[in-house]
């Protein structure tokens, strides 16, 4: 069994935590939005350099076509946006490890949405998973 998503899923954590501890430094006496559309421009052209440096332009068209695809992936850039717009509004007024568990709690909605919109079946396991997150949160944000 491939287990290396689970090595990608650490590293995204881990930047994912460099988000809050790098957000919360640039904030101070910085206007959010500002800072998440720079940010958000920042990303852009990086994942674009990314793309050119594997040699994967071409896969943009395919892409475009499909307005599904499309679609849905515009959505997902339009929520991606929003969030970054709370977080960062969160992290300019709240701790940086508060803010970051409160925020993590997007895997209990993904455990709810994923079973609603995708039918993907969720266990006893996850579900339990899911009240232990969900407590380790609050006990956090009360921290």
């Amino acid at each position: 069994m491939n287990y290396l998503w689970i090595i990608f899923a650490l590293l995204s954590a881990i930047s994912a935590a460099l988000v809050a501890i790098f957000g919360k430094i640039g904030l101070q006496n910085i206007d959010t939005n500002t800072a998440a559309a720079i940010r958000s421009i920042v990303m852009a052209i990086f994942l674009m350099a990314i793309i050119l440096f594997q040699g994967k332009v071409n896969n943009i068209q395919p892409i475009l076509e499909n307005h599904k695809a499309l679609l849905f992936i515009i959505l997902s850039g339009v929520a991606g946006a929003t969030s970054w717009l709370f977080y960062f509004w969160a992290l300019k007024m709240g701790k940086a490890y508060q803010v970051a568990a409160i925020d993590r709690l997007s895997m209990v909605f993904v455990i709810i949405f994923a079973a609603i919109f995708l039918a993907e079946k969720v266990g006893l396991k996850a579900i339990l998973g899911a009240i232990m997150m969900v407590a380790g949160a609050i006990l956090i944000s009360l921290g």
